[in-house]
Parts: C-alpha cells; structure tokens; sequence
C-alpha cells in the first residue's frame, strides 16, 4: 500500500499539516522503532525517499528558502558520476532525497547531512534511521556555520538510533548538493578571511549565494574529493565577484566537467541547471562539457531524465572524449580565450546546418510539375469545351477562360 498523505498524517497522529513536523520529532523521540515499523507497514522499497511529494506539497517553502526536491533521476545521475565512498556529504540535505540515493550504492559509508529548516529535520532524521544509516546531522546554517543541534545517528540491528551531541565537523571523500539556487544571503565583511573563501578573493554576492556552497563544499572535501552539485546556468558566465570566484577554480584546476540538463526536470520550475563535477586537486586544469540537454522523455507534466541519457553521460564523462553536438574536452587555454566564460555553447556547437540543395533533382522535381500541371490543364480545358448553356455571358466568360488556359 502507498503511503499517501492520509496514511502519513494517521501514523504520524495528527490531520493538522502545520503539526506533522512537530508531531513527527516527538515520536522520534518516544519510540521510533514502533514509528517505523508501522510506516514499513505500508512502504518497504527504502530505495527512494517517501516524504518527496508529501513534504513538497504541503511543507516546501519556494519563496523563502528556495526548498525544491531533487528528481530521483538527477540524484541518480549525480551519484553514478561521484561513484564509490566512504563518507559522504550533503550540505543541503532537505529530507535526504540525495542522501539516500548516495546510500543506494554505498550502505556502509558513513553520510553526513546539513539542513537549517526546522520544519523539514524530523523528516531527514526519520529516513536516516529506518533505513539503518551510520549518519551525522548538524542542524544549522551551512554559510554562516551558525549551529542550532548535531545528532549522531548508530546503525543497530534494523534502526539507527538516534542522539544528540556536540560533534567535530569531518573532511568527506565525497558531496553531493542541490543547494537553493540565487539564494540571498548576508555575509559579515570578515568572511572572506575563512579558508574556505579567502584563496578566491572574493565572497559570493548578496543577491546569489551559489559559489559560497560550492566553496563552503570544496573546504569540506579530503584532498583526493569529488563534489556533484546542482546549479542554475548563470553560474557559468555572471560578471563581477562570481566570475572572479569561478576564474580561481578554473586556475586552480578544480572544475572537472560540466553537465547541462534538459530544461523542465523539476516539478516547481523550468530553470535550466547544470552538474558541475568539482576536486578538491587535479593534475589539469581541462574542462570536460556535455550537452544532454536533448536527452530526455517529454511527460505531461515534466521532463524526465531517461535511464539511456544518464548512460551515455556517465560514458562521455569516463571518456572524454569530443562527440559532435554533444561533448567536448576544453583545454585551460581554450577556456582563458574564452575570458573564462564557461557557457557551453562556446564550447559544444549544436547546430545542426540544413542539408544542401540537390538542384538536379530541384529541377527535375519542377520539369515535372510542369509536364503534370500542362496535362491537367489540358484534361480541363476539354471538359470545359463540352459545357453548354442558355446564357449567352456565362458562355462568352467560358470561352475567355478556355483561352487563357490553351495559351499557357
């Protein structure tokens, strides 16, 4: 039986939506091993994450805080990009849709979460503990680094159990992030002296916190990591302290590959995004761009990223290797030629020019029209010379047209 909106809301123990949060971390106190098992009662596939549609509907703050759930299918793509861990992160963990994509392929890593919203940390607590994760949750703000809780959640026999405590933050092999996209922020002045922000001279602006998750995770990552992040296009040519940040990460060799998307995959906008593939070091500084914004099934509602478009992503990706229309591997000079302006039409021409004119058959094609219109012509002009009439007009009118048509 699939968990609906209902069902939850009856397990959970309350018809009030606003209250569901609030209820939710009470029983996560009390008992959550019996909380569990009766929602196991209704769902057992813990592939993907349950509260997706529900919390979206009913608890996603768009205006605010930006919150829009990641389709499974970017998920999956993100984790197949990132590949095998022992310890994940995941700055923006909302419920935890990316979290436990990442879990799908590696159940003993140990997955670490930030999340700010209050209303959605009962429901990333939940789904990190059914599904027996070895985890670490800090609630608070990934930017500011301001703390509210941390939990330290222990894989037993069927559930982790869940406990508060004041836990160091860990360097992780890997991250994956689809963070708020142009989320504006506030930073103190000072911020810029972190070390996660000071080797690139500028702080992202106020008006588009984009680059401060994507250097807020690049200081978390062990020196051989790799971050998947979700972002808007406008990260890949804005002017002003967001192309000084993206020059630094060129020169720094840190973007490996940039990913763009169909446009229309998630369900509350149609902003294009793109996957950038972020190390912490690399031996080069190429680029690596894929176009798959064509590789897609077209739903009422939606687009979705196919099983087959992922494959061929991942296999450009383990390539690198130029495909006409689609991929392309750019090297630091072709970048710097380009002022560092990383917008993939630079670098990947999708035009497909139309096919040449064939005037041989052009003009047979019309040779023949011709001989067809003549006939015709002919066969009407004849049966139009046997039509009578009393009216002497109409018959001179006739004849007028009969005579055109035998002089073309």
């Amino acid at each position: 039986m699939a968990l609906t909106r209902d069902i939850i809301n009856e397990i959970i123990g309350t018809q009030e939506t606003f209250e569901v949060p609030m209820k939710l971390m009470e029983k996560l106190d009390e008992n959550p091993t019996k909380l569990f098992e009766e929602f196991l009662k209704h769902e057992n596939d813990l592939s993907f994450d349950w509260f997706v549609d529900y919390f979206q509907e009913e608890h996603a703050d768009r205006k605010n805080k930006k919150q829009d759930f990641t389709p499974k299918q970017i998920g999956k793509l993100m984790n197949k990009m990132l590949g095998k861990t022992a310890s994940n992160l995941d700055l923006c963990a909302g419920t935890g849709t990316l979290t436990i994509e990442r879990w799908n392929s590696n159940k003993d890593a140990l997955f670490i979460c930030e999340e700010w919203s209050s209303e959605v940390m009962p429901f990333l607590l939940f789904n990190l503990a059914i599904r027996n994760m070895n985890a670490i949750v800090f609630w608070g703000d990934s930017l500011t680094r301001e703390r509210k809780n941390s939990y330290i959640l222990t894989p037993r026999d069927k559930f982790s159990t869940i406990e508060k405590s004041n836990i160091e933050e860990k360097d992780v092999q890997t991250i994956i992030m689809n963070p708020p996209y142009s989320f504006k922020w506030n930073p103190e002045a000072d911020l810029i002296n972190e070390d996660r922000f000071k080797p690139y001279g500028k702080l992202a602006p106020k008006s588009r916190a984009d680059y401060a998750f994507v250097l807020t995770g690049l200081d978390r990552l062990q020196e051989s990591g790799k971050m998947a992040v979700v972002l808007p296009h406008g990260v890949l040519f804005r002017n002003g302290a967001e192309e000084a940040i993206r020059r630094k990460l060129l020169e720094f060799g840190q973007i490996e590959a940039v990913v763009g998307l169909p446009t229309n995959l998630f369900q509350n906008n149609n902003i294009p995004t793109v996957v950038l593939l972020l190390s912490k070091r690399r031996n080069t500084k190429d680029v690596f761009f894929i176009d798959a914004s064509k590789g897609f099934e077209k739903k009422k509602k939606q687009n979705i990223l196919r099983d087959k478009d992922i494959r061929r992503i991942i296999d450009a990706l383990n390539g690198k290797n130029d495909e006409e229309r689609y991929s392309h591997l750019a090297t630091f000079d072709e970048i710097k030629e380009n002022d560092f302006n990383l917008n993939i039409p630079r670098y990947i021409d999708t035009y497909i020019p139309e096919p040449p004119i064939d005037l041989k058959k052009v003009t047979a094609d019309l040779h023949k029209t011709n001989v067809e219109i003549r006939k015709n012509n002919k066969e009407l002009v004849k049966a139009m010379k046997e039509l009578t009439s009393d009216d002497d007009d109409l018959m001179e009118g006739l004849k007028g047209i009969i005579k055109e048509l035998e002089e073309e």
